[in-house]
């Protein structure tokens, strides 16, 4: 019975790191499909920011390499998420200032800027589902690291 029951263990611990690890990788995946097309091909993308010519693809392949550096801690933490608590706090970090941040331009854009407000609500809608999966992930893995 005792063997039983420290399997039953593992293998439930086992479950909650695969599950962090999906929820994780799902919005580390995400993410890189919105950061490389930008940096691949920005010009499809600027118009969505109002921009256009050489400064909009420039201005669209930064962001996409901004996304790539707010992703770095990502593969650490889905290897090992419950070891990696203090990345894992920052990832949460950078993404509720992300929100925050998309969130205040979104609502302090003036009237007449459909298309920048259609952008700013997809990163908007993008980046709290990206924030409530990691924060399950989190969650999911604190009781983990805990037991």
């Amino acid at each position: 019975m005792i063997a039983y029951m420290t399997s039953q263990k593992r293998w439930t611990s086992h479950g909650k790191v695969w599950g962090t690890r999906a929820l994780i990788l799902s919005v580390f995946i995400a993410n890189l499909s919105a950061a490389i097309p930008f940096i691949l091909q920005p010009e499809r993308f600027a118009a969505g920011f109002e921009m256009s010519g050489i400064a909009g693809e420039v201005s669209v392949r930064g962001m996409g390499i901004l996304f790539l550096m707010w992703n770095a801690t990502f593969p650490l933490v889905i290897l090992r998420p419950g070891r990696y608590r203090v990345l894992f706090s920052v990832m949460l970090a950078q993404q509720i200032i992300g929100l925050l941040g998309e969130t205040i331009m979104w609502v302090s854009l003036p009237a007449g800027h459909a298309t920048l407000q259609a952008t700013g609500m997809r990163f908007i809608l993008f980046d709290g589902v990206g924030l409530a999966l990691l924060i399950s992930a989190f969650l999911l893995s604190r009781k983990d690291h805990e037991g």
